[in-house]
């Protein structure tokens, strides 16, 4: 093969590659703008939603279906979410979300799993099973209190060994 063959083969092999990539991600957009656009509202109450923002992912099984339209409190003070699921996505009454961190310090998104039932969520529905979002200053203190615990016990032990 020829220096100019060679060069034209991997020159059209990165064109191909360049236009699958760009056709999955569009496929992915697709998805997130038509649940922005034209997808169904679900509700879903957390104690707690620190750091999850309006536009943020709404994912089931890694794939964004929806995105978080927007927050408010109730009456009780706890965080109402609101999610817009898009159309072609179909939730089991008993579905459940979570709120994740995509890494140790990334951004929040919603974790949709799906439950058991035959009957599915309408437009304006509640999600009634919710996990809130862990704060990792809060997971921090509690392995460090922990292991404070665990050094003192070590302490005692090796204590009461020497009398």
């Amino acid at each position: 093969m020829t220096g100019e063959a060679r060069e034209a083969v991997v020159g059209g092999t990165v064109l191909v590659v360049l236009l699958l990539a760009m056709v999955l991600l569009q496929g992915d957009r697709d998805i997130t703008a038509e649940a922005a656009n034209g997808g169904y509202p679900v509700e879903a109450t957390f104690n707690r939603v620190d750091g999850l923002l309006p536009g943020a992912d709404v994912r089931l099984g890694g794939v964004r279906v929806g995105v978080v339209e927007r927050q408010r409190l109730d009456a009780d003070f706890r965080a109402v979410v609101t999610m817009r699921i898009a159309t072609a996505t179909r939730l089991p009454l008993d579905s459940s979300a979570a709120i994740h961190t995509d890494g140790l310090f990334g951004d929040k998104y919603v974790v949709l799993e799906p439950g058991g039932e035959e009957e599915y969520l309408e437009p304006g529905d509640e999600i009634t099973f919710t996990q809130d979002a862990v704060v990792i200053s809060d997971l921090l203190e509690l392995i460090i209190s922990q292991g404070k615990m665990k050094q003192k016990k070590l302490r005692e032990q090796a204590a009461k060994g020497v009398e």
